[in-house]
């Protein structure tokens, strides 16, 4: 989404140093840039991917915001439409996985199945996932979509982790961890369909409001994250991801980086083997209970 103002040689880099790292995920949206369809645009414009090339990476975007409102569009003209416009900025002749990107309060599920259905039948979209999306909300997608919900992209950090604090925390009287506003076990919900939850913003403390790695408002928890990647012989990054990546629900890590030397000492968190006591460390560390 960061990829814009970036040279070609830039976004080159980027993803040779990705490929690099064992990454064959690219993850966009339609809104990602300055204006519709960029990022995807730029994209196709640096890489300029060999049939080979393109086989070898799996290409994810996203639809449904409007950002001039701003408000949501799932009608099926819009989803129609806007893949339209990704395969044309992204230069290729399919979506690997089409990302419904929050949630629609005017949806109408049979619209959805609609356009899912004409774009899998016509070979434009192989897969079909969500994103921010709360349980209940993907079952009424699932009452009348016949193509497996296969994602679910959901902001999730140490210190943004309220789809597993919550469950930590349940039946606490008074504990505001335990309240539950997604719905209710959206990560369980997530295992319990086989739906593969990826997670966007993995070192930002909140919603866009900085990083915690190395912030002096997180003194307790970055001890912990340098003693462990010091342990280990991994940059700090490789441990906030290792934290997702140690969950047994299998979460994809999206970085969201345009720094390569951030994606390569990220990757090295995947195979990070976290004990359970240094996972609950590090929880306990961002400032979340254990009852």
């Amino acid at each position: 989404m960061r990829i814009a103002d970036r040279t070609d040689d830039e976004i080159r880099t980027l993803v040779r140093t990705a490929r690099e790292a064992g990454i064959d995920f690219v993850d966009h949206a339609d809104i990602y840039g300055r204006t519709l369809h960029e990022c995807e645009r730029r994209f196709a414009e640096a890489m300029r991917l060999t049939p080979a090339e393109r086989d070898a990476l799996t290409i994810q975007t996203k639809v449904g915001i409007v950002p001039e409102g701003p408000y949501f569009d799932y009608s099926y003209e819009h989803i129609v439409g806007s893949v339209e416009g990704s395969l044309r900025a992204l230069d290729t002749d399919r979506i690997d996985i089409l990302l419904l990107h929050r949630p629609d309060a005017l949806v109408e599920p049979e619209e959805v199945a609609r356009a899912f259905d004409e774009l899998e039948a016509a070979g434009k979209v192989r897969a079909f996932g969500v994103s921010n999306h709360t349980p209940r909300q993907i079952d009424l997608l699932r009452r009348y979509v016949r193509q497996p919900i296969v994602v679910n992209q959901l902001q999730l950090s140490i210190t943004h982790a309220p789809i597993i604090a919550q469950g930590v925390a349940s039946n606490m009287l008074g504990e505001p961890q335990s309240a539950t506003l997604d719905g209710g076990g959206v990560l369980d919900h997530a295992r319990l369909h086989d739906i593969t939850v990826q997670a966007w913003s993995p070192f930002q403390a909140g919603f866009f409001n900085g990083v915690f790695l190395g912030s002096p408002e997180y003194p307790e928890l970055n001890a912990v994250i340098d003693r462990l990647a010091g342990k280990y012989g991994v940059p700090p990054v490789a441990v906030a991801t290792a934290w997702i990546t140690r969950h047994p629900a299998r979460m994809q890590v999206v970085l969201g980086t345009t720094t390569p030397e951030r994606v390569t000492g990220a990757a090295r968190g995947s195979d990070l083997p976290l004990t359970r006591p240094e996972w609950y460390e590090l929880f306990r560390a961002a400032g979340h209970r254990v009852p």
